[in-house]
């Protein structure tokens, strides 16, 4: 209370402070609330709506099924059985491109999913075009490998993991009763260091390929490859619906595209879709 207030103001003055403090803890409990009912009743949603889509498939009725997982895209829904059960839609009405498109996206979020990568095989024989990509050193392709094994989210949480281990070795070891135990802690907690800077590495190339490697799958029957951007310009190849390819530079309405063989030229941009 300051000078000159009296002990009636100041009661006043603290118990408006209160009501106020009050109504807003009050509007954050009903704002979450509210934010959990609407995610309740979106998930609720999301369910019904790919139970429908399931029932829709086994009835063979395809191009519904079609239509309520391509809803659910736009609206945001995002998961590797809703772009499996798509690919699996697509791939009934015969539209290969898509059907693989949808299965790269889903292998993109679960890469070590056995029916997604199974079925993406599958779909890969039907594909026209045979491209054999640049031969490359064995320990190259065992770090692709690696790296393709797990998604940005799943190299995240070894690293976390590993991250927890580590500080946990690091507690135990000045708990360590005997010389014995602490070397036994030492060179366990080295050893994790290194797969935790292992780890950490893998994800750090994983971000950056996420951001600078743009890939993208052929949705038309064919097109024809031009040497510019440009409908005049030389045709250089033709390629088919299915093939995977990246996605360079993009002018216009037209998209640089890069084969696996290190071939380049430049496309329709609705020729293609992005993974």
């Amino acid at each position: 209370m300051f000078k000159g207030e009296n002990i009636f103001e100041f009661s006043l003055r603290q118990a408006q402070t209160d009501i106020f403090s009050i109504f807003k803890q009050t509007l954050f409990v009903l704002f979450i609330i509210f934010f959990s009912i609407n995610n309740l009743s979106f998930a609720r949603d999301v369910n019904s709506s790919m139970q429908q889509a399931g029932e829709n498939y086994r009835n063979a009725e395809y191009d519904k099924a079609i239509n309520i997982y391509e809803q659910l895209i736009s609206e945001g829904y995002k998961g590797t059985s809703l772009y499996y059960n798509l690919a699996n839609s697509y791939y009934r009405i015969g539209k290969l491109g898509y059907a693989i498109l949808n299965y790269e996206r889903a292998l993109k979020i679960s890469p070590s999913d056995e029916d997604v990568k199974h079925n993406l095989a599958f779909a890969n024989l039907s594909t026209v075009d045979r491209i054999q990509p640049l031969p490359t050193f064995f320990l190259f392709e065992w770090w692709e490998t690696v790296l393709a094994s797990l998604s940005v989210n799943g190299w995240t949480y070894a690293a976390f993991i590993f991250y927890l281990v580590l500080l946990l070795l690091i507690i135990l070891y000045f708990f360590a009763r005997t010389i014995f135990q602490q070397k036994i802690i030492l060179f366990s907690g080295l050893g994790t260091l290194i797969v935790l800077v292992l780890i950490v590495s893998l994800l750090v190339v994983k971000i950056n390929r996420e951001q600078t490697v743009i890939s993208g799958v052929i949705v038309d029957q064919s097109t024809t490859v031009k040497t510019s951007p440009d409908p005049n310009s030389t045709d250089a190849f033709v390629i088919h619906e299915g093939l995977k390819l990246n996605l360079e530079d993009r002018l216009d309405e037209w998209v640089k595209i890069k084969l696996a063989d290190g071939k380049v030229g430049w496309i329709e941009n609705n020729a293609v879709e992005e993974i």
